[in-house]
C-alpha cells in the first residue's frame, strides 16, 4: 500500500486535491514553494492565489462552467466552499474577495489535522508514494526541467491557442467539407470561402483591431508555426493568403475553382461538436475577436467556446500522457491535477484537482478510481483532457460543445439547461458511489 501523499503546487488544484484527500483519512503532505519564492505573477504569501480576474464566471446552469460548480458544490469542493463564503455582487457571475479567498482556503488547509503544509521548494519528485503533481501554468524552471526527463518533448511552456466554435453555431450553407487536395477524408475539415472583396475587408479588420499586449514574463519567441495571423497581416496582405489561409487546392463546389482565400475548421471532438479555426493564433483581445472573426463567411453567428490567446503556460500533453484517472500511463504512482493537464480556468482547476483526490484515496486502498461519468461537467472534462486528439491538442474550458449529445433532437434554446439537468441526475449516482467508498475507507 502506498502511504506516502504528496502534493506539489497549493494552487486551487493542490489545495482541493489535499483536501479531498485528506477528508477521506490520507496524510497529505502538500508543498508550496511561497514565500521563498514567487512566480512572477504571484505576489501574496496565501493559497490559492487568483492572480488574474476574481471571477469564476458564470454561475447558472446555461453556461458549462456553471454547472460545473453546482456539481463541485454537490460534491463537497473545498474551493465552493471558500468561493460562497466570500462571494461579491458580480451580476450573473461568480466572483469573490480575491483576499478573503485565499484567507479562507490557507486557514482551512493549515488547520486541517491530515494536512502537513511544506513551505519550500520542492524540485525532485519523491521516489516513493503517490505524488500529485499540482504546480500550474508558470511551474519553477527547476521543476520544470524534471517534469522534462518525465514526460519528454509533450511538456509545453506557452501557448498558442486558436479559437473554437461550435458546430451548432455554424450557417453551413456557405461552408463545405474537404481536404486539401482530395486528401484524407473529406469531412476532417470545414471550408470557409472568401472573395477578394471580402478577404481584403478582413485583413484590414485584423490590422485594426485592438491587441493584448503580454505582461513581461509573457512574452514569447513567435516561431513561424505559432505565428499571431495580426503577425502575419502585418509582414503583407497577401500573407495570410499563403499561409493558415491558403486556398490552393481546395475548390468551392458552388464554383469549382479555389476561392481566393479560405479559413479552414478542423474537428476538435471525434463528436465533432466543436471546430478549431486552424492556424488562427491572435492576440486580439476577446470583443475584438468576436467582431473581427465573425467577418469570416459562415461565423457570422458563431458560438466561440474558447478564444485565442498567446502567453506563457506549462502544461503537459495529457491524452498522450494520462490514463482516464490522470495517472501518468509510464508510472501510474504519478497524478497530475489543474492547468498542467491542459485544463483551462479556476473552476476547471479545481475540478481537475477534485478528481486527483479521489483517485489518490482509491490507489491507497488498491481500489480503482470511480470516474465520472461523461454526460457530468466532470466527466465531460476528464474525457476530453484524455481522450482529444494528440496531435493538436490544445487547453480547454468546459463548455457544452464538450458533452455527449441528447438522446433526442430538442430546440437550441433549451439544450444547455436540458443537458444540465441530465448532469445532475446522473451526477447523484455517481456522488453514491464515492461516498460508499469514503464511508467504508474512514471506518
Amino acid at each position: 500500500m502506498h502511504t506516502l501523499v504528496t502534493i506539489i503546487g497549493a494552487g486551487l488544484a493542490g489545495c482541493e486535491a489535499a483536501w479531498q484527500a485528506a477528508e477521506r483519512g490520507l496524510q497529505v503532505r502538500l508543498y508550496e514553494m511561497k514565500p521563498h519564492r514567487y512566480s512572477p505573477a504571484h505576489q501574496c504569501e496565501g493559497l490559492a492565489e487568483l492572480v488574474c480576474s476574481n471571477s469564476l464566471r458564470g454561475a447558472d446552469l446555461g453556461n458549462a462552467v456553471g454547472l460545473l460548480k453546482e456539481e463541485l458544490r454537490r460534491c463537497g469542493s473545498l474551493i465552493m466552499q471558500a468561493a460562497d463564503a466570500t462571494r461579491v455582487p458580480a451580476g450573473g457571475a461568480l466572483a469573490v474577495n480575491r483576499d478573503l479567498f485565499s484567507f479562507w482556503i490557507t486557514e482551512k488547509i493549515s488547520s486541517h489535522p491530515n494536512i502537513t503544509l511544506i513551505r519550500e521548494e520542492l524540485t525532485c519528485l519523491p521516489s516513493e508514494g503517490l505524488v500529485v503533481i499540482a504546480s500550474g501554468p508558470l511551474t519553477s524552471d527547476s521543476l520544470a526541467e524534471e517534469l522534462s526527463r518525465l514526460v519528454g518533448e509533450r511538456l509545453y511552456f506557452y501557448d498558442a491557442i486558436a479559437p473554437i466554435v461550435t458546430a451548432e453555431s455554424l450557417d453551413l450553407s456557405r461552408i463545405y467539407a474537404a481536404s486539401r487536395y482530395g486528401k484524407g477524408d473529406p469531412d476532417d475539415y470545414l471550408n470557409c470561402p472568401m472573395d477578394q472583396e471580402q478577404y481584403a475587408a478582413f485583413i484590414a479588420a485584423v490590422k485594426a483591431a485592438e491587441k493584448v499586449a503580454p505582461r513581461e514574463f509573457e512574452k514569447v519567441v513567435h516561431f513561424d508555426g505559432c505565428m499571431p495571423i495580426e503577425e502575419m497581416a502585418e509582414r503583407g496582405d497577401e500573407t495570410l493568403r499563403f499561409g493558415p489561409m491558403k486556398p490552393v487546392g481546395l475548390p468551392d463546389p458552388a464554383t469549382g475553382r479555389d476561392p481566393w482565400a479560405v479559413v479552414q475548421l478542423r474537428a476538435e471532438n471525434n463528436e465533432k461538436t466543436l471546430y478549431n479555426l486552424v492556424g488562427f493564433q491572435t492576440k486580439m483581445t476577446w470583443p475584438e475577436q468576436r467582431r473581427v472573426l465573425r467577418m469570416i463567411p459562415g461565423l457570422e453567428r458563431a458560438e466561440f467556446v474558447r478564444l485565442g490567446v498567446m502567453h506563457r503556460n506549462t502544461f503537459i500533453n495529457a491524452p498522450a500522457l494520462l490514463l482516464p484517472s490522470q495517472q501518468l500511463k509510464s508510472d501510474p504512482r504519478i497524478i497530475f491535477a489543474g492547468q498542467i493537464t491542459g485544463v483551462e480556468g479556476y473552476v476547471e482547476s479545481a475540478g481537475s484537482g477534485f478528481l486527483a483526490g479521489l483517485t489518490v484515496a482509491a490507489l491507497v486502498t488498491h481500489e480503482e478510481p470511480v470516474l465520472p461519468p461523461q454526460e457530468t461537467a466532470l466527466g465531460a472534462l476528464l474525457h476530453h483532457m484524455t481522450n482529444a486528439d494528440v496531435r493538436h491538442f490544445q487547453p480547454m474550458n468546459v463548455n457544452y460543445g464538450l458533452f455527449p449529445s441528447l438522446a433526442s433532437r430538442v430546440k437550441k434554446k433549451d439544450r444547455k439547461l436540458l443537458l444540465a439537468e441530465r448532469a445532475l441526475a446522473v451526477l447523484e449516482d455517481w456522488k453514491g458511489r464515492i461516498e460508499t467508498r469514503s464511508n467504508r475507507a474512514t471506518e
